[in-house]
Parts: structure tokens; sequence; C-alpha cells
């Protein structure tokens, strides 16, 4: 298996900074059936890409997937749509040929992006791909979305764990390629093995990562967030969405807002 070969990044994480995290989310996580139910469904939310993928992709399994990640669902557009779907299609495919190959991450990365407009409208792609490739071959590629690091906009998940006496107002000199994430992946396992988690570790660590986020939206969430993420009715609220984890409903359905912000149902239930 080929690997990145990339210099790893040093990344200065704060202990107290994820201590505060990881209590918070087994203290919130346990009203709902622990962190084990989040991992279970996170592992269900990967297995749904793989079938989805392993059949090649059709419109109504787009769709579905669409409807669990948080960052790509509201803004995905007509590329959820027939004609739309017809163009994304084939790039989402080579997105992951050759998946087992890791040395070409950020250049697929880029090619995949460089393929749909450079703007505003189309932020959710980086997110999609990213989306993809974890839940696809979680192992392989962790969480590289970015809400958990954005080096052009300097922010993410890496800067609310940063350590440092005055981090808001500083760049953290990190780039947000593959390196970066798999490091980040490396020292969050590393963190949670020392505090007594042995099973499952990868999955906890995609949890872990979005309850800093989560509490970054709570607690200094602009409009921009508050549009995806309201004002949550439940302390886990925020987690859930960011892992995309809110895409179905009591009744076994999907949403999806595909056009004009208009929710659409895609499953039956």
């Amino acid at each position: 298996m080929k690997t990145d070969l990339a210099p790893r990044p040093q990344l200065e994480l704060s202990g107290p900074k994820l201590r505060l995290s990881f209590e918070g989310l087994l203290a919130r996580a346990e009203e709902e059936g622990g962190v084990e139910a989040y991992v279970a469904a996170l592992k269900m939310k990967s297995a749904l890409f793989r079938d989805a993928l392993d059949e090649a992709l059709d419109l109504e399994a787009f769709r579905t997937l669409c409807a669990h990640m948080a960052t790509v669902r509201r803004r995905i557009g007509s590329y959820a749509l027939d004609d739309g779907f017809s163009v994304i299609r084939p790039r989402i495919l080579k997105l992951i040929d050759e998946i087992n190959d890791s040395s070409a991450t950020d250049s697929r990365l880029a090619a995949f992006c460089a393929a749909f407009p450079d703007d505003r409208d189309h932020r959710w792609v980086r997110d999609l791909a990213a989306e993809i490739l974890h839940n696809v071959d979680p192992e392989r590629y962790p969480l590289m979305h970015r809400w958990v690091w954005d080096a052009r906009t300097n922010t993410g998940v890496i800067r609310e764990i940063w350590h440092g006496e005055n981090v808001d107002n500083m760049t953290i000199p990190v780039a947000d390629g593959y390196a970066t994430f798999l490091m980040l992946r490396e020292e969050l396992s590393a963190y949670l093995t020392q505090n007594g988690v042995f099973r499952d570790v990868l999955w906890y660590v995609d949890v872990l990562t979005a309850q800093v986020y989560a509490e970054y939206i709570g607690e200094r969430g602009g409009t921009y967030l508050r549009t995806d993420f309201a004002t949550p009715e439940d302390p886990m609220l925020h987690t859930r969405r960011i892992l995309g984890l809110d895409g179905v409903d009591a009744e076994g359905r999907t949403r999806l807002k595909a056009v004009h912000g208009a929710a659409e149902i895609v499953g039956g239930g």
C-alpha cells in the first residue's frame, strides 16, 4: 500500500482544551446512550457510502448521501438533480479511483475542487470530497473537512484546540493538506488512548473532533454558522449535525435542501 510521504507538521495542541471537550462529550452523550451510540451511527454512515459507491452511484443513492453531509446538503443545489448529477458523478468516480493510494491525496482533492467554480457558492465541494474519501475508507483518510482546518481562513477545530495565549489573534502556520489531518488524528488517537479509549479509536476521534467544533458553534458561532446550526434543542445537537447524523428523521426519511433552500424528501419512510 502506498502512503503519503510528505513531511509531518508539528501540531501544538492544548491538553486542557482537549480535556474540557472530552469531558463535555462524555457527560452530554451519556444521556443518549453514550459515545458508543455515535460510534455505531458513524459506522452505519460509512457503510452507506461504501455501498453506494460500490454500486457505481446512482442519483437516488447520491441524494441520500448528501442528506448525511451537513456542510453539503444545503448548498449542493442542482448537482443533486438529474442534469447536475450527470456532471458531478464522473468527477466523484474519478476522485475514488485508486483510492488505495493515499500518496496523491492532496492532488486528488485539488483536481476535484478545480473542476468546479472557485467561489462562495461552491465551498461545499471540498467537504463533499472529504466526506466521500473518509467514509469510503475511514482508516486511510481522516476527517479533512474545512471545519476541521481551513488554512486560508485560519479557522477550524485545530485553532480551537491550539496551544497558545492569544490564539484568536494569531495565524497558525499549518497547511490544510493530508499530512496535517493525518497528524491531527494521530494526536487525538494518542490522547484518547491515554484516557482509556481502546476500541473504535478512529471513530471516537471523529466524535471528539465534531464536539470541539460544536462547542465553537455554540459559544462563538456567527450568523453564517447559525444559519446551518440553529440554537440547539439539546446539548449534542450541533455534534450530531456536523457529523451528518441528523440526516434521517423519526420516520426514517432523509431530508435534502436541493433547490432554492426548499426541503425535499429523499427517502421513503
